[in-house]
């Protein structure tokens, strides 16, 4: 996984500005990966429709990334809104941004593991496992920064809370402010109640109450969001150690292959050197037994000539 690899990823991404004068933000539509997962559907090289899908992945994550960006602003008008209208309205957006954005990054999340799939341990695997590697990594930045964004802006929601209960209850106790903080099990929202019933500042006092629940509705959400981002980036981890060890597991199949080749390629020659060491003892045998022969022969020849001398002829 590696967090330095996120903080890079992080720290080469450009941030995205919203235009300001826009309430809606739209996402855009990529091609959605066929039935058989390679993406565009077309064409028979597997390797070029695999590329084709991770690209057409790697744009869609680029729309997740402007979709975190827009939540950050919704965030912000949240806590600058200046009357309810304006406050209701974009609490909507915000709302359908965020559904939008959690089935895009659901929907990124089935396309990875469909990719990952078809790798196999054919030649392209080491080529397939580092795209994917890539893509899986700029997936799992932008869900870190989106949990980061959402942290940040519940810690923001939780100090408003604070600020307004202290308007009606200027003395509280801290317990008294954790409790309506955290609002465990609606205890929050008695003591608050018990605040106004006593304050001086009625009006004040149950606008500030209406805020408080607002944020508490604000921050339960934040809190959903945060368990569903947690679990996404956690299988996706997973995909990712699953992957590296099949990799490894095709990396130990390929090296006792070429360890076999290899001992087989040293029997091969051992071989060679016994079959030449054969022929080369069999011509010496052979030449040996021709010298043998041959000096019997001159022997017996000599014995023979020796025993039974030639007699030379008288003249005359």
């Amino acid at each position: 996984m590696g967090h330095d690899r996120l903080a890079a990823l992080r720290a080469q991404r450009s941030n995205a500005t919203p235009d300001p004068g826009q309430g809606v933000y739209e996402m855009q539509p990529h091609p959605s990966p066929s039935a058989n997962g390679t993406g565009n559907g077309t064409g028979t090289d597997p390797l070029s429709a695999f590329y084709a899908e991770a690209t057409a992945i790697q744009e869609s994550i680029q729309d997740f990334d402007n979709n975190v960006t827009h939540i950050a602003e919704f965030h912000s008008r949240s806590l600058n809104a200046l009357d309810d209208a304006a406050a209701q309205a974009n609490a909507t957006q915000l709302e359908r941004l965020t559904d939008e954005t959690r089935q895009l990054s659901n929907s990124l999340a089935n396309r990875i593991r469909a990719l990952e799939k078809p790798a196999g341990a054919g030649p392209d695997a080491q080529i397939r496992k580092n795209r994917i590697d890539v893509v899986q990594t700029k997936f799992m930045a932008t869900l870190q920064r989106y949990q980061e964004v959402e942290r940040q802006y519940r810690q923001q929601y939780r100090q408003r809370v604070e600020r307004q209960f202290k308007i009606v209850k200027p003395d509280a106790t801290p317990d008294e402010v954790a409790a309506v903080v955290n609002d465990d099990q609606g205890g929050g929202s008695q003591i608050f109640a018990q605040a106004i019933s006593s304050s001086t500042r009625y009006g004040d006092s149950r606008a500030a109450y209406r805020e408080v629940q607002e944020r508490h509705q604000d921050i339960r959400r934040i809190e959903q969001t945060l368990g569903e981002l947690a679990q996404l980036f956690n299988d996706m981890g997973t995909l990712l150690g699953e992957q590296e060890e099949k990799i490894d597991a095709i990396e130990t199949a390929a090296a006792g292959v070429a360890h076999d080749t290899e001992g087989g390629q040293r029997h091969t020659e051992v071989a060679v050197k016994h079959a030449r060491s054969a022929r080369r003892k069999r011509w010496i045998c052979f030449w040996l037994t021709i010298i043998i022969i041959l000096a019997a022969v001159g022997i017996g020849v000599g014995v023979y000539f020796s025993q039974h001398p030639v007699k030379s002829s008288s003249s005359g």
